[in-house]
Parts: C-alpha cells; structure tokens; sequence
C-alpha cells in the first residue's frame, strides 16, 4: 500500500510511458537480465543481490516484466534506488501486443474456464487422482508471467544473449562470467539436475508415447530452469519458440507429458503441472549446453541437507520448492541468505 501511495503522489518519477527508452535497454554490448514476477520483493531481491556483487554495475541491464495489477508498485520499488548506475526497465507484459491467443496458443489455454476450475475450486469432483500431483496445482501456472521465458528473443529482438533468473534465487557472485562461455552453438546453458535414476526424462514424459519415444531418450539428464543463459541468436535460428508452440498445441491433443496440464482435453484429472520445467525440457531437449553445478546450486525450498560449502561456492542460489525465503515456513539455516538483500521502503 505504501508503494502504491508514493506512486499516486509523484507518478512522475517511476512512469516511463512517453519517456524515450534509454539506449542501455538495447544495447547487446551490456549485460542484461530477465526477471519475470508478480512478486515486488522477490524480484527486488535479485536486482539488489546481482548488483551488490556485479563489479560494474553500470554495465547490467535488468528487465523486470510484472502484470499490469503489480506494474506500480515494482516501478516504485525498483526506481527509488540508484542500484550503482545499474539500468532498470520495468514493464507489465501486456505491454507486449504480440502476445495474444492467435500467436501464443498457452494463452488461449490459460484462459479456458476448465482450466480455472482444476486450480481454483476445491470439489472433490475436480482433485486429482494422484495425491502426489496436488502440490502442481499452484495457481501461479495460470500466470502468462511463468511462461513469458518462451518468447525472450521476440521481446528482446537486439540482444544477442541474455540471462534469465527466476524470483526465488539469490546471486552470490559476479555473474559477466556466463557472457564469456562458448555456448557451442546451443541455446540454452544451464546445469543438470540428475542422479542416479532421478531427474530423467523418463520422470517426465510419456515414453508410451510413440512420438515422444523417437524422439527422446529416457534416460537424458534433466536440467534446471531459474537461472538460464540463453544466446538469442541461436534461439532465432533454432526456431525455439515455434518448436515450444508445436509441442504445446500437440500435448493439447494427446498426452505427451507427465506433469504437463493438457488443457484442451476435458479430461483435466489425468493431467498435472502446467509449469514449464515438461514443455522447457522438450523445447531446448537438443540445444542446451551443461554448465559448472556452482553456477547454479537448487533445492533450498524443500533440501534441509544442502552443505554451506555447496552453498558459500555457488553463483547462485535458488529457493525452489515450497519453502519459500519470504514465508514463515521458510529454512532458517538458509533464510539470512535472502533478508541480507531485502530492504524495506517507506517505513517512516
């Protein structure tokens, strides 16, 4: 309320409708950044974090994308510090028109009215079979913010690489180290998440499935998604975009994935997650490059187990899982990890 409060009194200060975008947003000899999130917190967390440890902030380009509710206040947020000369957009991703339901099938999808009723009525009609799957049912898969990471190079259409960061993760060290990896011609690098038999393909996708068994290996290591470093040009070129269009119209139509919502079969209750770790794992299956695991060290949303050392290494660090950082439930051996980089506006 604060937030909003300061910017109905000085709208001015935190709009950029009619301002000229500065050059740095486009500039692909920066290092830029995509946050997408509805939560002004979070994503003030890992601006804050990522400049504290850039070692030339002036060089880093953020582009922070909410949803319009949420637009006032993360301008408010994220515009009433200097960050060191680092370079803020932030923008609501209805501002970007070619998102609609003609170009971007998951829109249409996420508008179905069945869809709203498996997340949002609590019917025991409408629960899942498989207990297992009721943590998927989060309402935050009906958000176009949580899948906006599929059309990076068309909202960005003069970069060249950019680097995408989920709103739970916390950045511990310079990362201008990612611009400098040979991608190897792939579009995504990111770290792998297997072991053993876990984090496989197999968990997945439906390898019954006559398609999915040509096409993919059951055994091929999964890979984490909250911190992804992607060349756009590979991206472009690959057709990523179109091939993550083609994979989602056709789930619509016939089970492909496990954990994948097929939101235009009626029969919701076989299905599970519309998050985008099934759909981003096909899309980017042949085009990801492996990179260091201290890169990107996960779990410290549900893994009490995580070493400090593991910890102290890594580039950054995500709070994937339930436990979020900002919750009371959150893990107090790794919570100080997060509020060392939070502050608090208006107090007074």
């Amino acid at each position: 309320m604060r937030l909003m409060e300061e910017r109905i009194a000085h709208p001015e200060k935190y709009s950029d409708e009619g301002n000229t975008p500065p050059p740095e947003l486009e500039d692909p000899k920066l290092y830029h950044y995509a946050i997408f999130s509805d939560n002004v917190i979070a994503a003030s967390v890992v601006v804050n974090s990522a400049v504290k440890n850039a070692k030339e902030p002036s060089k880093h380009v953020f582009h922070v994308v909410t949803d319009k509710m949420n637009l006032g206040a993360m301008q408010v947020m994220l515009k009433m510090k200097d960050y060191n000369g680092a370079h803020i957009e932030v923008k609501a991703f209805e501002d970007y028109k070619f998102l609609n339901s003609s170009y971007a099938p998951v829109l249409k999808q996420l508008e179905s009215a069945k869809l709203q009723q498996f997340y949002f009525e609590n019917k025991l009609e409408n629960a899942t079979k498989d207990t297992t799957n009721m943590k998927f049912r989060n309402p935050k898969y009906l958000s176009m913010l949580n899948h906006l990471r599929f059309y990076l190079p068309k909202m960005y259409p003069k970069l060249h690489r950019i680097l995408f960061l989920d709103d739970d993760i916390v950045v511990q060290k310079d990362l201008t180290g990612l611009w400098k990896i040979d991608m190897d011609g792939k579009v995504n690098g990111a770290v792998e998440t297997c072991f053993g038999s876990f984090h496989r393909y197999a968990q997945y996708m439906n390898f019954s499935h006559p398609l999915i068994k040509v096409k993919f290996n059951p055994k091929a290591c999964a890979r984490a998604y909250g911190m992804n470093f992607f060349d756009l040009d590979a991206w472009r070129r690959e057709k990523c975009t179109e091939q993550y269009h083609y994979w989602q119209s056709l789930n619509c139509k016939t089970k492909l994935t496990k954990k994948l919502l097929c939101l235009c079969r009626m029969k919701i209750e076989h299905c599970g997650n519309f998050g985008t770790l099934p759909p981003g794992l096909i899309t980017f299956y042949s085009t990801t490059k492996p990179l260091d695991k201290s890169w990107h060290v996960l779990g410290l949303g549900y893994n009490p187990s995580i070493s400090m050392d593991e910890i102290k290494n890594a580039a950054v660090v995500h709070f994937n899982g339930n436990m979020k950082p900002w919750l009371d439930i959150a893990m107090s051996q790794f919570k100080p990890l997060w509020t060392k980089h939070g502050w608090i506006l208006l107090c007074g």
